[in-house]
């Protein structure tokens, strides 16, 4: 195998970088694999804040699963549930990664590609990508949670036409249902990024990862503040990051909070 997934680290920003072209960034079993084990080690290095996650060309974010190796891998219930668990392990991975995490998507982002996207708190496109979840068309039920993280995403109703039609749609489409939060030219999506990118850097960490931690909590339907939830909203108020916060309001100034 080659160097199909790899990381990459610009300051406080990690790239998690798709790297299969020749097979548009399909993704193999030992793919997922390779995603998980490089989330871990994000996850525990304290200096990343922000994860992108993108394929290495324009050609393609992720055409999805690589359906090549299905009835080597995936035939059966039994030698499907050990690829499902590892590969919703993997994207579950990136869904609580507990920094800010924007998808890059060029080109396609079609089945597991765009379940990869989704599980994102950002998706940026350009104007040509194409994006679908094309279960139906080979006979599998999309997993529970996949679908409930569309659903929060763009609906119930959207949800059901994206499924059970198994169409390719445009990204202008998918802006239009919050499925993709901004557009821009295929020339400018990378500036675009990493530009916002470092605006997410510009403001809390302390706040950012306490928003994504809410917002999930809410999302799995949780209706009151956990004691957890309840304490870290509380130990806030004792961080560097709120007393700069004050400090550069009352002074008039732009905070600048340590990373």
């Amino acid at each position: 195998m080659t160097n199909e997934i790899y990381v990459e680290k610009n300051g406080y920003i990690a790239t998690l970088v798709l790297n299969r072209p020749e097979k548009r960034n399909s993704l193999s079993r030992a793919m997922f694999q390779t995603i998980l084990d490089n989330l871990e080690a994000l996850r525990i290095d304290s200096s990343i804040k922000v994860l992108i996650v993108r394929g290495v060309n324009k050609v393609a974010f992720s055409s999805g699963a690589d359906i090549s190796e299905f009835l080597n891998v995936r035939y059966a219930a039994n030698h499907a549930k050990a690829y499902n668990d590892l590969a919703l392990k993997a994207i579950d991975a990136l869904y609580k990664f507990p920094h800010p995490t924007i998808a890059m998507i060029q080109g396609l982002a079609i089945g597991g590609g765009l379940e990869l996207a989704n599980a994102c708190d950002f998706r940026l496109a350009t104007p040509k990508s194409k994006l679908g979840i094309t279960a139906a068309n080979i006979g599998i039920i999309y997993n529970l949670e996949s679908t409930k993280r569309l659903m929060n995403i763009v609906g119930a109703a959207k949800a059901k036409e994206i499924l059970y039609t198994a169409n390719i749609f445009t990204a202008d489409e998918g802006k239009n249902i919050g499925l993709i939060t901004a557009l821009h030219e295929q020339e400018d999506i990378e500036d675009a990024t990493i530009q916002f990118a470092n605006h997410l850097l510009s403001k809390s960490s302390v706040a950012n990862a306490g928003i994504k931690k809410i917002i999930q909590a809410i999302v799995d339907g949780e209706n009151e503040e956990s004691e957890e939830l309840a304490q870290m909203i509380l130990e806030s108020f004792s961080s560097n990051d709120y007393n700069e916060g004050i400090q550069a309001f009352l002074n008039k100034r732009k905070p600048i909070f340590n990373k």
